[in-house]
């Protein structure tokens, strides 16, 4: 029997798109089905190059990230390609978080897991939608700054929760709304309820961050909200700029005192 968290660091180095893809789905089946065994003590070490990517896109700075026209085709695929190799990089660190952090409760590694199949699926309705277009993933350039956050965070997995889910992943939650609305007022409603559908589960991730991050806080007897702005400052994250969304944040699980920092 095939061990979990073994698989997903082989399927976080797959470089080919459709191979990571098709392997997490597949590896989320095969848990859900109890086919695979859980050591959830042994320390993994990773002897292939992590995160395997495709050749493109060319990864550059933030600012230097294509931005047309919306009124444009090639303006709206180059939105969404960035949102998918958003998903992209949000595949690769949940599979990042099942097989890093050794010692954790079952249930932990199955949320991850699962969040690993949902942010693939993300991935394929917008590589799909951009291929109507006449693009494709890789077609356009990508930054790194999901990852970054990852690679810093791997000497931990309460900052990990911290500052990956609840903190990058939360940021799409406020900006989804903004870039759906954008979608719709140019006429591309698919692409809009792409946004919707991705919206819905994304609050569902951050509250599995939320989860982890207060269960971590209480196994290790410390305050949540201190915890938080000790974490954010050591592991230098980025500041967070309104609008927030503040209705997807509830849902997704923070409390009304760490909402009310935000304004």
């Amino acid at each position: 029997m095939k061990e979990v968290r073994l698989s997903a660091l082989h399927c976080l180095a797959c470089k080919q798109v459709v191979d990571k893809t098709v392997g997490v789905a597949a590896l989320n089946q095969a848990w859900l089905a109890e086919e695979l065994s859980l050591d959830a003590a042994v320390l993994l070490t990773a002897n292939a190059p992590i995160p395997g990517r495709p050749l493109k896109p060319e990864l550059v700075s933030p600012l230097q990230v294509e931005k047309r026209s919306m009124r444009t085709v090639e303006g709206r695929a180059a939105l969404i390609h960035a949102i998918a190799h958003i998903e992209f990089n949000a595949i690769n660190l949940a599979l990042d978080a099942v097989w890093r952090f050794a010692n954790m409760p079952r249930q932990y590694y199955a949320d991850w897991l699962n969040i690993a199949a949902e942010e693939a699926y993300h991935f394929n309705l917008l590589n799909a939608h951009l291929q109507t277009l006449g693009f494709q993933y890789g077609d356009f350039t990508g930054h790194n700054s999901l990852w970054e956050m990852v690679e810093r965070t791997s000497d931990d997995v309460l900052a990990r929760m911290a500052l990956v889910p609840r903190t990058m992943e939360a940021r799409g939650l406020d900006a989804s709304p903004p870039l759906r609305n954008k979608l719709a007022q140019v006429g591309d409603m698919q692409a809009a309820e792409i946004l919707d559908i991705i919206l819905r589960d994304e609050i569902g991730h951050v509250a599995v961050g939320n989860h982890w991050f207060h269960w971590l806080c209480a196994q290790r007897s410390l305050e949540p909200m201190a915890s938080f702005a000790q974490l954010c400052s050591q592991y230098n994250a980025p500041k967070l700029r309104p609008p927030f969304n503040f209705e997807a944040r509830r849902k997704a699980g923070f409390s009304e005192s760490e909402l009310a920092l935000l304004i």
